[in-house]
């Protein structure tokens, strides 16, 4: 007896001893969202601000705004994420493409140094920065594709911006170019000449027809080949005096030589050149398509990741918001605990077959009962 009692003692110091060690709060179709998730990327913001020299003020305030919408960024990204999976997308070239675009820009060569910058950077492993360039990729790949694609702006409404906004567009004479970079940074003398002979044959095919644009995507070795090389406009002044010299005398659709600048052979192509004055419409197209497309993009994001939401399982932990929850949806959390087994002996079970076979052995209403059947009574 005593030896129960000592028994059931201990045990109960064993369960006053629980602790929550992570807590699940929500459900996203076959994932999972963390309380510890949602405080490591509050902590990994607060990290950043910091670093970046914010305000206390400043970082209070971003905080405030990034707890009220935590859930909602969270269960966004698996959303797209999933999506992503759905729809076969794959980024991982751009992604060895940004970490190499990354390691070339700071000049680290040793692969473990680079994963060290990482980490004193960011205050993130390595593993879990490419990851995170990774899923913005994919994220950013399916809101493009099942949204940004089908935004269609037409001219008519570009005409109109410019015609009632021409003030926007006085501006000084400038240049509005495109860039490919072929870089010779870390090469021996045999690689330098290997990279001019790559740009010389890149200015050829563009000189012979070849869309610059997917040239610079395909071959540029600089951030902006993301951006197919679009450097924006220059105003004289901005530019290396040589290359504005070179520049400011050419016509639209220029493609120069390649240039020697201290990271590589850099090739330019004129987009567009403007006299002193009011900019003509196809100098300034692609910043009123800017101004017109954003205003619909982001309800156009935001509408889609609504539908998303309908068509999950989701389900949200109380005391959780999800600020951008689809209207109607039910998110109820719901404890297995809860839920009613199917059954719970084996003699229900049997119980319940029996019942089921004297049910199904009565007559359908209506229906003559065949001679010699069995009469069977229900109360």
């Amino acid at each position: 007896m005593k030896l129960a009692w000592l028994m059931l003692a201990a045990s109960a110091l064993l369960v006053a001893d629980v602790r929550v060690v992570e807590e699940i709060v929500a459900k996203v179709n076959n994932e999972i969202i963390t309380r510890g998730e949602l405080a490591q990327t509050r902590r990994q913001l607060e990290e950043s601000l910091r670093r970046q020299g914010a305000s206390p003020a400043q970082i209070k305030q971003a905080l405030e705004e990034a707890d009220r919408n935590a859930l909602r960024e969270r269960i966004d990204q698996l959303l797209l994420l999933q999506r992503a999976k759905d729809l076969n997308i794959n980024v991982d070239s751009e992604v060895s493409k940004y970490l190499a675009e990354i390691q070339l820009q700071n000049k680290i060569s040793d692969p473990e140094k680079f994963q060290e910058f990482i980490r004193a950077q960011t205050g993130m492993s390595y593993e879990d920065f490419r990851q995170q360039i990774k899923d913005n990729l994919l994220t950013r790949r399916v809101i493009q594709q099942e949204v940004g694609s089908k935004i269609v702006i037409p001219r008519s409404e570009v005409q109109k911006y410019y015609e009632e906004h021409k003030d926007e567009f006085i501006r000084d004479e400038q240049v509005l170019l495109r860039e490919i970079l072929v870089s010779t940074q870390g090469k021996d003398a045999a690689g330098v000449a290997a990279a001019e002979k790559k740009a010389k044959e890149l200015v050829e095919r563009a000189r012979q027809g070849e869309n610059f644009g997917n040239l610079a995507r395909d071959n540029s070795d600089a951030e902006t080949a993301r951006s197919y090389g679009e450097l924006g406009a220059f105003k004289r002044g901005e530019l290396r005096k040589d290359i504005e010299d070179l520049v400011f005398r050419q016509d639209k659709g220029y493609v120069t030589d390649p240039l020697k600048v201290d990271s590589g052979f850099l090739i330019l192509k004129v987009e567009a050149r403007s006299t002193k004055g009011l900019q003509p419409l196809e100098m300034v197209e692609q910043e009123i398509m800017e101004k017109l497309y954003q205003p619909r993009m982001d309800p156009a994001v935001r509408a889609y990741l609504t539908r998303l939401r309908m068509d999950a399982f989701l389900e949200i932990k109380p005391g959780y918001i999800d600020s951008g929850a689809a209207p109607g949806k039910d998110t109820t959390w719901k404890e297995p605990a809860q839920l009613k087994p199917q059954t719970v002996t084996k003699e229900e079970v049997a119980s319940r077959t029996r019942r089921r076979r004297l049910l199904w052995s009565l007559p359908v209403p209506g229906s003559k009962v065949p001679a010699g059947a069995p009469r069977i009574s229900v109360d």
